[in-house]
């Protein structure tokens, strides 16, 4: 309804400005209700004074000091007089001459809902010809009084016709000014470009999507406003656009490490040619991150598929061999060659073994567990645990630039990644000295960049092309599995990111790029009810919650917690499944979820994936593994609604 009242105001007012005579309504306190452009336009008022509530007196005031009423000697006394006047709300009708020399009458009006209502009329072409008329009247003919009607219903319907041209104008303004903020505050950039590939229309937006780039871009052109890189990419498109073929494409612009979506559409002249084109351009880097992890989840599932059939026939296999083998180990009076086979085959079994483990980390489901990770403190980790397997004379380098604030990340998958990429730098520089680099820097806000290089061989052309495969090694003597780039590549897809290799002038480059997400310093605190049965295991849960910020109430069965949740300011439950009495915590939640004023529940439990309870409690509400983290916990109750 209040859109539909604006609408009617709206409509109102500009049928009011519409009107040739000044008007306006002051309320019985004397504040200003409604007054129309020419009220305004006649007095020469401020916009101050024509505002809704603006004060009679201080008009009346404005008037006399600017000559309206001619001189007047005490200007405090004349005001009080018309507002004195005012306040007995007596219709009247006075016409007076004004201090440029113009004539206009007053006609003011009294409402039944009090105060009043006052029209300005500017008369002074009546004057003239009614003076005119008085004093020519003998002489003046029917033809000329004729004309003079004519004359003066001419200018009537001119002064309508302008006051119609004034007011659509303003509207037109009016109009495109709200089409242009809407513009403005559209998370794109929409713009327009003629046949030279200059920029006409721009609603100033390519910045929020390329950075550094002009805000400005009115009169550009188009390489000038994008730069080389956006502008080479985007070319081709544009072509196309100009032949009057519409298109939808995206590019990635690394300079600013963006993903961009762009549509072009030709601007067809009423005959049929194109005249420029129209460009909606926005950042869907975030929405890339999250295509980017969905298809790599995808392929784990489709690769789960294939492979597990195969690896528990394989599984199976490896044990019989490594039980025959055993068993001939064991057998009398064996020759020299055949101990040495069975140690070769024994061990070839258990790194088949080991591969086995592997593909199934690839392959099989596997969940990212982004916690507040202090990046400074896992490199020191890292170098610490990394060291001993590296030669004397290899040096770890760590520089980590501008990550002081914790960042949301799968620690130990990005733990496992720097271990693989530190060992198989290792094994490409072999026997030389040198150095193994990793360096840590945010990229424009979005990504988190990690480089990982080495002073080794570098990489081949073919595993330049072949290397995040799997199975795809350049270790001899089959020492290697083929995986551990893969795994690289795996969590870089997971988490939304990409990993990128190549070779500088002293060896090989991986680059691996993660969304840069920072962590909540602190969670929002919280009234929480503890429900869990192992006193232990609640201290240490109590403690967990309490260093977090939040206030901890504990019970040990669902009937206690039901009496507990009932206490105003609860709106938090966490609870185990299995607890004292004979109800459960599923049992626990349900009540809770249909009657008690709590806003999340949350379960944990240390029950297998496999248990039809924990199945059905996980179906029906958040619930989290046990034994977990204090950052688990809270990227669990943050995350989780």
């Amino acid at each position: 309804m209040s859109r539909v009242y604006e609408k009617t105001d709206s409509l109102t007012q500009s049928g009011l400005n519409l009107i040739q005579q000044g008007l306006s309504i002051y309320d019985s306190d004397l504040k200003l209700a409604v007054c129309n452009s020419r009220f305004r336009e006649m007095f020469g008022l401020p916009e101050a004074l024509t505002h809704v509530g603006a004060d009679f007196a201080q008009t009346i005031r404005f008037l006399t000091q600017a000559g309206e009423y001619g001189a007047v000697d005490d200007i405090d006394a004349f005001v009080r007089e018309k507002v004195d006047q005012a306040l007995a709300f007596e219709p009247h009708y006075i016409e007076r001459r004004r201090a440029n020399g113009r004539m206009i009458s007053i006609e003011g009006s009294p409402l039944r809902q009090g105060g009043w209502v006052a029209v300005y009329t500017d008369i002074t072409s009546i004057k003239k010809q009614e003076e005119l008329l008085h004093s020519h009247s003998a002489q003046l003919s029917d033809q000329l009084l004729t004309h003079s009607e004519e004359l003066a219903r001419t200018n009537r319907e001119l002064a309508a016709t302008v006051a119609m041209l004034e007011e659509t104008k303003r509207n037109l303004i009016d109009s495109e000014a709200l089409s242009r903020m809407t513009a403005e505050m559209m998370p794109a950039h929409i713009a327009h470009l003629d046949l030279q590939e200059c920029y006409t229309y721009s609603n100033r937006k390519l910045a929020s999507v390329i950075p550094n780039r002009p805000v400005e871009v009115l009169g550009l052109s188009a390489r000038e406003a994008l730069g080389a890189e956006a502008y080479n990419a985007i070319k081709p498109y544009l072509d196309q656009a100009f032949q009057g073929v519409g298109s939808v494409f995206e590019f990635t612009h690394s300079e600013g490490a963006r993903r961009v979506r762009c549509a072009f559409t030709p601007d067809h002249t009423p005959l049929g040619e194109v005249s420029g084109v129209y460009i909606l351009s926005m950042d869907v880097t975030e929405e890339a991150q999250a295509r980017a992890a969905l298809t790599q989840t995808h392929k784990r599932e489709l690769a789960a598929q294939l492979t597990s059939g195969l690896a528990h026939d394989f599984a199976n296999l490896l044990t019989i061999i490594l039980g025959l083998q055993g068993r001939l180990k064991n057998l009398p009076d064996l020759p020299p060659q055949a101990h040495e086979m069975i140690t070769t085959t024994r061990a070839s079994a258990l790194r088949g073994g080991v591969l086995l483990d592997r593909l199934s980390n690839i392959s099989g489901q596997r969940d990212l567990y982004p916690t507040a990770t202090d990046l400074p403190s896992l490199l020191s980790d890292i170098c610490a645990m990394a060291s001993p397997s590296l030669p004397e004379d290899h040096a770890l380098i760590i520089d980590c630039k501008d990550m002081d604030r914790p960042v949301m990340l799968d620690s130990g998958m990005l733990q496992d990644t720097l271990l693989n990429l530190i060992l198989n730098a290792r094994d490409a520089m072999g026997n030389s000295a040198g150095e193994i680099r990793i360096q840590l820097r945010p990229v424009g806000k979005i990504w988190l960049e990690i480089t990982v290089t080495d002073t080794g061989t570098g990489f081949t052309d073919e595993a330049l092309e072949r290397a995040l495969d799997p199975f795809y090694t350049t270790k001899r003597n089959d020492e290697g599995s083929g995986l551990g780039l893969s795994m690289v590549y795996d969590f870089a897809q997971l988490s939304g990111g990409h990993v990128k290799i190549s070779n500088s002038n002293s060896g090989a480059v991986v680059t691996v790029r993660l969304p840069q997400k920072y962590a909540k310093t602190r969670p929002n605190p919280r009234m929480v009810l503890l429900v869990e049965d192992s006193p232990d295991i609640r201290t240490n849960l109590r403690e967990m919650l309490r260093d977090l910020g939040h206030s901890v109430l504990e019970a040990t069965s669902a009937d206690e917690a039901e009496m507990l949740a009932a206490i105003p300011g609860i709106d938090t439950v966490l609870t185990d499944i299995t607890l004292d009495g004979s109800r459960t915590g599923l049992d626990l939640a349900r009540a809770l979820a249909k009657g008690a004023d709590v806003s999340r529940l949350y379960m944990m439990t240390s029950l297998p994936p496999s248990n039809p309870i924990r199945a059905q409690a996980q179906a029906e509400f958040a619930l989290i593994g046990k034994p977990f983290t204090q950052d688990e916990l809270a990227h669990f109750m943050e995350t989780i609604p």
